[in-house]
């Protein structure tokens, strides 16, 4: 993941067909203020370096930029110098949350940057993931994209103990999952949360993590996208249906069928565990949506309302009020499409403080897990 608050895209809602003039003008820079400015928010698929966001000198020391013909709506973004490694920050190089804008006329905006992500380098981070947790592969083989990718394994405390079998989870944005030294916006905690969970519910499961890569915006979506390029997200499955999954059965005590195996991620993950589920419902049993970006993938819409399953299958469909634009609104029109259908069940979650970043994510996991054993 690359941003802030943000480890895959937002999202744009258009209110109307009335388009609008945006002016957004930063007026002071505490630090290196001769260098370039670059606007990266939901419009551009918060691309730090979009050269058609570049702003522009205005007036003295003042920068600028004009978007014209910008649809009505609510816009989430943040200036950065090119890269999210030098994205604004506070004073005291703290994380900032997204800058919100919303466009129901013509606006004009004054800003100030405090400081910069690189002013302040980042303490060393712990390790925190548990005994439990191991590095199943460095460099697990992945023929169906011609790649090699990190892949973490959680084991309930009581495996080398004993003969029993278990489900299986299988989760993206692998670095996120377990540890705090990998995760750049956060860890989710699983390995904590599943800890105490397991022990409490008498309900164990493994968890297969797999690390994203720079090419997660292409992985984590099946179609076409005309900025992001050709979607590799079919071959992605295919390398968790068809080559990592045996391997995890082979190699360790699991519990077979789709009741027994599960998906989940957020965000991009989100859209690409949904997608995993209708795709391969003789696989998946049940699915974690978090925070799906349904907006980055229209066409999943007309693929989900075609699919008519033979096997009951779950949805935990979730996301936040507090996440920018459409989040909520597609997330009930997916979940209001499959309500429709007989052999789905479904377990929608609006949080009202729920935001989109890896704090709100956790918070939400033992819920979903809770949800997942029932």
């Amino acid at each position: 993941m690359k941003k802030l608050f943000v480890p895959a895209a937002f999202f744009l809602c258009a209110f109307a067909n009335a388009q609008f003039s945006v002016r957004l003008i930063i007026t002071d820079v505490a630090t290196r203020k001769n260098d370039d400015i670059y606007l990266s928010g939901n419009f551009n698929n918060w691309n730090p370096k979009d050269e058609n966001y570049k702003l522009k000198v205005f007036g003295g020391t003042r920068k600028s930029i004009v978007i014209k013909d910008m649809p009505a709506g609510v816009y989430a973004f943040k200036f950065t110098r090119g890269a999210w490694e030098k994205v604004e920050t506070t004073a005291d190089g703290r994380d900032i949350n997204d800058r919100v804008l919303e466009v129901k006329e013509d606006v004009s905006q004054e800003f100030t940057i405090s400081g910069w992500k690189d002013d302040y380098p980042d303490a060393p981070k712990r390790y925190t993931a548990s005994p439990q947790v191991h590095i199943l592969d460095t460099s697990f083989n992945m023929p169906e994209l011609n790649r090699k990718r990190r892949v973490w394994l959680y084991l309930p405390k009581g495996y080398a103990t004993s003969s029993k079998t278990y489900p299986v989870l299988y989760m993206h944005d692998g670095q996120n999952l377990f540890n705090e030294q990998t995760a750049p916006f956060g860890e989710w905690g699983v390995d904590e949360c599943l800890d105490t969970l397991q022990q409490k519910l008498g309900k164990e499961c493994i968890v297969v993590g797999i690390d994203n890569s720079a090419h997660r915006a292409t992985e984590y979506n099946p179609y076409d996208d005309p900025k992001e390029g050709k979607g590799e997200g079919k071959q992605y499955l295919e390398f968790i249906v068809n080559t990592l999954r045996p391997y995890i059965d082979s190699k360790y005590r699991t519990k077979k069928g789709p009741e027994n195996t599960f998906i989940a991620g957020s965000s991009m993950g989100g859209l690409i565990s949904f997608y995993a589920m209708i795709k391969y419902p003789q696989i998946f049993g049940a699915g974690g949506i978090f925070s799906a970006s349904f907006w980055a993938a229209p066409e999943i819409f007309a693929d989900a309302e075609k699919f008519n399953p033979t096997t009951v299958q779950r949805f935990y469909m979730y996301a936040g009020k507090m996440e920018p634009a459409n989040m909520v609104s597609n997330n009930d029109k997916m979940s209001d499409l499959l309500e429709k259908k007989q052999k789905y069940i479904i377990r929608r979650v609006t949080a009202p403080l729920g935001r989109h970043n890896e704090a709100t994510w956790r918070q939400e996991f033992a819920d979903f897990y809770k949800w997942l054993m029932n």
